[in-house]
């Protein structure tokens, strides 16, 4: 039986062995306690049949812990150093495929088709590299993939930006972007002194289970996202101003923004940080007949 590479002591045997040296410009943070790799795992909830995508795996510490529960796992893993290292922590595991690319660069939709078919229930488990984790998390959405959904460690304040809900301080376009296709929660935080190299924040594990359909209907995707962005330019001030001086011909057409805020039943001295997503679609809506 081979002992868990998410150990300090098996972690930084390998590191020495291969003479691996940590790339700040990749955010490599390794993690080296299995409780917390397998509660992240547990919050997954995958079953016998279960494919797996990991994004960065590092030197396989989390990828061995998905490979003992998953059917079959692709982890996409961008610095080719690594490579050599994995091809040996996880020789046991051959249902594991690692793949070098940059995941903001695959095409993840052709890689799903080729190496899950058939599979019913696919999920996103990742210890994400902090520099991109809202690009990645976005990529994943916006591709539309046919995920159950993510479950990602990442830096807490963008865990509590993710999952936080209107009239709260972290509540924004993030917010927004990302309930709109999922249900978000942080289920628990990581204390910084479990990784290699210790980062200088804490972290949280947070768990993105995808919506069927968005949490809103709207006529126009990229309008509402859009109006959504311009009602958050600049926090402390009202919609109606945040709209006037950020959406296009925003003031010759202050009026009737005016009008639509009214008639979506906004008052236009709200900020955007008060308003749901519902309440967002409904001012899109008529915003986006008006211009």
């Amino acid at each position: 039986m081979t002992k868990d590479i998410a150990t300090p002591i098996r972690t930084r045997a390998i590191l020495e062995k291969y003479g691996f040296s940590f790339k700040k410009s990749l955010g490599q943070n390794f993690l080296i306690d299995t409780n917390v790799l397998n509660r992240i795992v547990d919050h997954a909830e995958l079953k016998e049949n279960s494919g797996v995508i990991e994004i960065g795996p590092g030197i396989g510490a989390l990828t061995e812990q998905l490979a003992k529960r998953a059917k079959k796992v692709v982890a996409f893993e961008i610095d080719q150093r690594l490579l050599p290292i994995l091809n040996e922590t996880l020789e046991p595991y051959p249902h594991v495929k690692v793949i070098h690319s940059d995941i903001l660069k695959a095409d993840v939709n052709h890689v799903i088709e080729e190496e899950f078919e058939g599979f019913t229930d696919l999920m996103v488990v990742a210890n994400l590299p902090y520099y991109v984790t809202t690009p990645i998390i976005m990529k994943l959405l916006e591709d539309q993939l046919p995920l159950r959904g993510i479950v990602v460690m990442l830096q807490k304040e963008v865990a509590d930006r993710i999952a936080a809900n209107p009239g709260t301080k972290e509540y924004g376009s993030l917010s927004i972007a990302i309930q709109y296709y999922t249900k978000a929660e942080t289920v628990m935080t990581v204390p910084r002194t479990v990784f290699v190299p210790q980062p200088n924040v804490d972290s949280a594990i947070i768990r993105l289970t995808k919506r069927e359909k968005p949490a809103a209907e709207v006529q126009n995707e990229t309008f509402f996202f859009e109006v959504v962005r311009a009602s958050f330019a600049q926090r402390r001030k009202t919609i109606l101003n945040n709209l006037t001086n950020n959406l296009p011909r925003g003031k010759e057409l202050k009026e009737q923004i005016e009008q639509a805020l009214l008639q979506a039943d906004i008052q236009p001295q709200r900020r955007g940080e008060t308003l749901s997503i519902e309440e967002f679609a409904r001012l899109s809506d008529k915003l986006n007949e008006l211009m």
